[in-house]
């Protein structure tokens, strides 16, 4: 009631364009009275975030799946990141020798067995084929894999995996028939299997998940909606868990990264083994650029801001980044150009770069980073960004530079940006009941 009054009594005011920016006073404006400053206090203490009660809002992360280049397992895939190996190797997948670029992060003797059936597994393109077995993966981490699915209310659980390319492989081999030999070579299977919902779609089909199915497709920015979209479906009371991620095989395999993610009621209810909480995310647009960020920063400073806003924290309890970070001058430094902007005192905030180690893997990005981000808190240790010398002037922030540091975690946020301005940043602790 006294919110609708204040609206009711004050005229609303468009904001500025940089909602960041601080304009200094006018010399003639006078300093604000004791009493003033005292009410701004109180107002400021009053104003602050507070973070979600509500255990049927409340969401946790309860169980993690993979498919990477450090192979299928979470604990492994984070070990190698922690000794700071490097995934990137020669493509020996087919002939590149002549082609500009002949290395990339490939995965290597991956197996869906006892996960997809032998025909499946043989038609599936590999995107579909690190989804279902990513998302089983997930569950068993849930402790809900085998005969203890039948406990799932499956009309409340839903899929939200998104890709940014779809069946790519599929979508190629199905073209090039088409050139070489004609279209009645053309398998059935050219479009289900290439279009770009299809993993979420499957996932279901095989789980019997009947909740909220879709794919989001927002380049590498891909997951962390995902994430953020699957959390609000939990937040609004349509679904008690979701499977939720990223899947990608761009002619090359990439991977596969997603969590398990349910209201704190219904984890709680069956004992669920929690492994970090989601806190909060938001997404946004720069409307600047196709592959270029906004000079000012203003979309990722707003994005992250707004994503603090919905996890209920203030910028002083984050003291952890992983960045989006995809080692190209002009977008490493205009994140941490817009990072600055919201987190003004950089002491004591760690910030560390996964793609590092295991490439860009486009859609599947955010979904592996997050992945690092709840190990790392679990863990209590950052893994190391590699190859990092000679940092430029701007950077301000311990980038955990080719070895890896101990951490206590407070607050994570996890970056994820994509082709055509797309912002998204998810936040992330260890769960306090």
């Amino acid at each position: 009631m006294q919110a609708q009054a204040l609206l009711q009594s004050t005229p609303l005011r468009v904001s500025p364009l940089d909602p960041f920016h601080n304009r200094s006073l006018p010399i003639n404006v006078k300093s604000p009275s004791l009493a003033t400053r005292r009410r701004a206090v109180i107002s400021a203490v009053a104003a602050a975030p507070k973070r979600e009660k509500d255990p049927k809002k409340r969401v946790v992360i309860t169980g993690m799946g993979l498919v990477s280049v450090f192979g299928n397992d979470v604990d492994t895939y984070y070990e190698k990141l922690l000794a700071g190996e490097s995934g990137i190797g020669l493509i020996d997948r087919f002939d590149a020798s002549k082609f500009p670029t002949r290395f990339g992060g490939q995965i290597r003797g991956f197996k869906a067995d006892g996960y997809i059936d032998g025909k499946n597994d043989r038609r599936l393109d590999d995107c579909l084929r690190y989804c279902i077995v990513a998302g089983k993966k997930a569950l068993e981490d849930a402790d809900l894999g085998g005969d203890k699915r039948s406990k799932i209310d499956k009309e409340r659980a839903g899929v939200l995996v998104g890709t940014g390319m779809g069946g790519l492989t599929v979508f190629s081999d199905g073209v090039q028939s088409l050139i070489e030999r004609g279209y009645r070579k053309i398998t059935p299977f050219f479009i289900p299997y290439a279009i770009t919902n299809m993993g979420s779609a499957l996932l279901a089909i095989d789980l019997g998940f009947m909740g909220p199915n879709y794919s989001i497709s927002t380049a590498c920015a891909t997951s962390n909606y995902c994430f953020h979209a699957a959390a609000n479906h939990i937040r609004r009371g349509e679904a008690d868990m979701m499977i939720a991620g990223g899947t990608e095989a761009a002619i090359i395999p990439i991977g596969l990264g997603g969590f398990v993610m349910e209201s704190l009621e219904h984890a709680m209810k069956r004992d669920a083994p929690i492994l970090a909480e989601y806190l909060g995310g938001a997404i946004n647009c720069d409307a600047y650029h196709m592959t270029d960020p906004r000079s000012d920063g203003l979309g990722v400073s707003s994005c992250i801001q707004s994503s603090l806003e919905d996890a209920g924290v203030s910028a002083e309890e984050v003291n952890y980044i992983n960045a989006h970070a995809t080692s190209t001058l002009v977008g490493d430094l205009a994140e941490v150009n817009a990072v600055k902007k919201v987190f003004k005192n950089t002491t004591g905030i760690k910030m560390n770069a996964t793609k590092s180690m295991i490439g860009h893997c486009l859609g599947a990005a955010g979904g592996l980073e997050a992945i690092a981000t709840v190990k790392a808190i679990q863990t209590g240790w950052l893994h190391p960004s590699i190859n990092q010398f000679n940092p430029e002037p701007a950077m301000e922030f311990d980038t955990v530079a080719n070895v890896k540091q101990q951490h206590e975690i407070n607050v994570a946020i996890s970056n994820s940006f994509g082709f055509g301005g797309h912002n998204s940043v998810v936040a992330f602790s260890a769960f306090k009941p």
